[in-house]
């Protein structure tokens, strides 16, 4: 156990080091990779769970981050680093817009005001692959990650009332029969009982506790949606390695993508759960260690899950705003 809390030490004082180095400038140029990694791992650190009630801890409305101007929800990281963001500033609003943007709106933003860094994923193809497309070997396609600065809705001025309305709360019991809808909707082996929540890999087929066995009822959705998160994992579905076993890095990589999907999904469906997997957090803290694009890949494949689920439903899936 002394060991464990020194590595933890260590651990954590690393992580900040390179936090405070990447905010300050100095040393070497840190990758976005690490830069993001060192935040999300200060955060988890710290006790804050940047996907978990991210509106709980600030007055934001609930909900996914999204564009102020298209309207469309943030995706991948840029939904973690968003609800970050939004704690860190106490925000009341969920929407985000480019300098610019606030100008062509008609608004501007405050002197003085921060912006977020958001990144836009992509590849390209170098020219001379482009030339030899014609040829058996096919063109190299290199991915690159791209900066982006947004700013909240509440660091401007002077923008449309259509930008800064807050929309009307949803009935509470219209969330539950949405998460009820779309769980009928996936067509899932959805069984109720016992007293554990799964994923049946092999027999492909979820499992929850009945929900008054839940102390707080609402984590019943929360709960089946975690699992519904690796059911869309499936090699008939979007085909996720899920061989993993228990405290590997494989299987934490697993569990952090299904715990993602089913944040994102509640935010979609205006779900406020209370329960927060604090035991998963040391493999998740191991994983983003070992490779500091983890929570990159993770929080890909966990936007691309929601996705896929939201789609059995008439709710608009949450398609990709990358950038602006």
């Amino acid at each position: 156990m002394a060991l464990d809390n020194q590595k933890r030490k260590c651990g954590s004082k690393r992580s900040k080091a390179a936090l405070r180095a990447v905010r300050s400038g100095d040393g070497p140029r840190v990758s976005l990779y690490e830069e993001v990694t060192a935040t999300i791992i200060t955060q988890l650190e710290a006790g804050i769970y940047p996907w978990a009630q991210p509106w709980s801890t600030a007055a934001a409305k609930q909900g996914l981050p999204r564009n102020a101007i298209s309207g469309r929800a943030y995706s991948g990281i840029n939904v973690l680093i968003l609800w970050g963001a939004v704690i860190d500033g106490g925000y009341p609003s969920q929407d985000w817009l480019t300098f610019r943007q606030a100008l062509a709106a008609g608004g501007y933003v405050r002197k003085g005001e921060k912006g977020q860094t958001i990144f836009y994923a992509d590849r390209f193809t170098p020219d001379d692959d482009r030339k030899q497309e014609g040829e058996s070997d096919a063109p190299r396609s290199i991915p690159f990650l791209k900066r982006f600065t947004v700013f909240n809705a509440a660091q401007c001025d002077d923008l449309p009332e259509r930008l800064t309305a807050e929309p009307a709360p949803l009935p509470q019991r219209e969330l539950h029969d949405q998460a009820e809808a779309l769980i009928a909707a996936t067509g899932a082996d959805f069984r109720t009982g016992g007293s554990k929540a799964f994923y049946n890999v092999g027999e492909d087929y979820v499992q929850v506790p009945p929900q008054p066995a839940f102390t707080h009822q609402i984590d019943y959705y929360r709960t089946a949606l975690h699992e519904l998160g690796h059911w869309t994992g499936h090699r008939t579905r979007l085909d996720r390695d899920q061989s993993g076993r228990f405290e590997t890095a494989l299987y934490a990589r697993e569990e952090l993508c299904a715990e993602l999907a089913s944040a994102f999904l509640c935010a979609a469906l205006g779900i406020v759960p209370t329960v927060r997997h604090a035991d998963y957090l040391g493999s998740w803290l191991a994983a983003l260690r070992q490779d500091n694009r983890a929570i990159f890949k993770a929080a890909s494949q966990a936007s691309k899950a929601a996705d896929y689920l939201l789609a059995f439903t008439d709710r608009v899936p949450l398609r990709s705003e990358c950038a602006v």
